[in-house]
């Protein structure tokens, strides 16, 4: 039954509206684990395969923080540059200011076919690729295009989405990210934990093995968010070795799982390998590789990546100190001032949790293309409050 649903969603033979039925069913009864791997072999199976004759890994984030998108430029690298197989296919944002495929895409080109990826992937070890052009799972974006206005995104069809698209590029080894705090998609630990045991129990099923890391995201990952602004400080940490803790722990640790499951370290030992990777600088020259096998300029530099022209920030106006940086405000003021679609667009981030301020410091700085977002977006900004300082005024009524 799951498998004629699906045929039918690709076929074009249902609505929108009997789509989005299915769905909204899915959200309020949920779906068995066997129900779960039906829909994934319907989705593989109705879309394009690439085999690959070797071993692959994958690293993948459920998303939902801001400035995560970067994370990927980093970490991918980091594991191709052991030798092991990552031909990476991404998404691009639905509702957050970058996907990884918007923010690579700034320093190369994403779209190729099935015989390009596998070319390109045993050339490099490692690819940053959108999986939009490849034919990888295509009732899946049908589906996201439903959900988006709907607002679900109910967990079976996300485990479904994400799975089905690693099936699809023959994923042996998968380590999925899943980030945990206010304003993420698993905002508790206990959802995160019984999110990452539904993956383990549907890999398992499809032969994967997986491994969840459970990361903190109660605030943005790095210190940007919005697609140009993220290649820039992923390009920072992999030319200078060294950058914000957010992107770099985060990136090097989940490098590191994917070691210890390709047995080239113990358990507990991987992050030390990717470290050392890191910052002997072997991940930027697997990097310049990458974007160059995908047609970029591998000799960039940040200051080459251009940036929304028109800008403005906000500052403190006390001395104080920072108790909330709000993941969701700053998705909005970015996607307001016109990220993802404009790739200069986004939100630069000064302060984290805990940072003392004094009255004039830069707390973000927004940058757009079109002076209307930049307005836009700036009066989001002063009605949201995305920074929190102790002691400051919320609001006054009336």
């Amino acid at each position: 039954e799951i498998y004629y649903i699906v045929r039918d969603v690709v076929s074009g033979e249902l609505s929108e509206l009997e789509i989005a039925t299915f769905l909204l069913a899915e959200y309020f009864h949920g779906m068995s684990i066997d129900e779960i791997v039906y829909m994934i072999e319907a989705m593989v199976e109705t879309g394009v395969r690439i085999e690959f004759e070797e071993t692959v890994y994958d690293i993948h984030s459920i998303g939902g923080v801001p400035g995560n998108s970067k994370v990927a430029l980093i970490e991918v690298p980091v594991v191709a540059a052991t030798g092991l197989l990552i031909p990476k296919t991404s998404s691009r944002a639905i509702t957050s200011p970058a996907g990884t495929a918007d923010t690579m895409e700034v320093l190369a080109n994403v779209s190729f076919k099935a015989d390009e990826i596998r070319e390109m992937a045993l050339k490099t070890r490692g690819l940053l690729c959108w999986g939009g052009t490849l034919g990888l799972a295509p009732a899946d974006d049908i589906f996201i295009r439903v959900e988006h206005p709907i607002q679900v995104d109910p967990p079976s069809q996300m485990i479904a989405s994400i799975l089905a698209k690693k099936v699809a590029m023959s994923v042996k080894y998968l380590v999925v990210d899943i980030p945990t705090g206010k304003g993420t998609k698993a905002p508790t630990r206990e959802y995160s934990e019984k999110l990452a045991r539904l993956f383990l129990d549907v890999s398992e099923k499809l032969g994967i093995t997986l491994r969840c890391a459970v990361t903190y995201g109660g605030q943005p990952i790095g210190y940007s968010a919005g697609p140009a602004l993220e290649a820039r400080e992923a390009i920072e940490a992999l030319q200078n070795r060294r950058g914000a803790m957010s992107v770099i722990d985060k990136a090097l640790s989940l490098a590191g799982l994917v070691f210890e499951m390709a047995g080239l370290e113990v358990r507990g030992k991987g992050y030390d390998l990717a470290k050392e990777i890191f910052e002997s600088g072997r991940a930027w020259e697997k990097m310049k590789q990458i974007i160059e096998v995908q047609g970029g300029d591998p000799n960039i530099r940040p200051e080459d990546i251009p940036v929304g022209d028109k800008t403005i920030r906000i500052e403190s106006p006390v001395d104080s100190y920072v108790t909330h940086v709000d993941n969701t405000a700053i998705t909005l003021i970015a996607r307001a001032a016109g990220a993802p679609v404009d790739k200069g667009a986004g939100v630069a981030i000064f302060v984290k949790a805990g940072h003392k301020v004094r009255k004039g410091d830069p707390l973000i700085e927004i940058y757009a293309e079109r002076e209307s977002k930049l307005t836009e977006a700036y009066n989001l900004a002063l009605k949201l409050k995305p920074v929190t300082l102790e002691g400051m005024l919320l609001k006054t009524i009336p």
